[in-house]
């Protein structure tokens, strides 16, 4: 019995230390992809796209821009995303129609010139946008544009105060 007490705390030491031996640290957290998610310019000054890329590629937003039809010149007018895909860097979207226009986009995402994240142009918006527009006649027609869409300079952090 004796025997026994000496060997047995030898056998769980050496149990616990193999243990520890056989464990894989935990592998590193995975390198997130880029977000591309935040503002982009659109066609005029003042308006801009609203860009949020979720699991899996999807994509929601909208577009926010001056209407120019009789009835609403002028005034801001948001085209929410109706679908919207990131594959890589590929990107589509097309938004619900307002006020007899919906816009489609196909292109990609790439890196501008912005030098840091949060800067404007950081990332660029590159592709193809088809401006549909139905008339009352119900008639479509379709006007594409190749374009190119900055992203707005974010605010990464307001710099701490300095106290004298």
């Amino acid at each position: 019995m004796v025997r026994l007490y000496r060997i047995l705390p030898a056998v769980l030491l050496t149990c616990v230390l193999s243990s520890g031996r056989n464990t894989a640290p935990n592998p590193p957290a995975a390198k997130p992809p880029n977000d591309y998610s935040g503002m982009y310019s659109f066609l005029q000054d003042g308006e801009f796209v609203q860009l949020t890329v979720e699991d899996e590629g999807r994509v929601t937003g909208f577009i926010s821009h001056y209407g120019d039809r009789e009835s609403d010149r002028g005034e801001f007018l948001d085209l929410f995303f109706k679908s919207g895909k990131l594959d890589g860097k590929n990107l589509s979207f097309t938004t619900q129609m307002v006020h007899g226009v919906w816009y489609e986009f196909k292109g990609t995402v790439e890196r501008g010139p912005g030098k840091n994240p949060g800067d404007e142009a950081y990332y660029l918006l590159k592709g193809t946008l088809t401006q549909n527009n139905t008339d009352a006649d119900q008639k479509t027609s379709s006007k594409s544009r190749d374009v190119t869409f900055k992203s707005f300079p974010q605010d990464m952090g307001a710099p701490s105060e300095k106290h004298d």
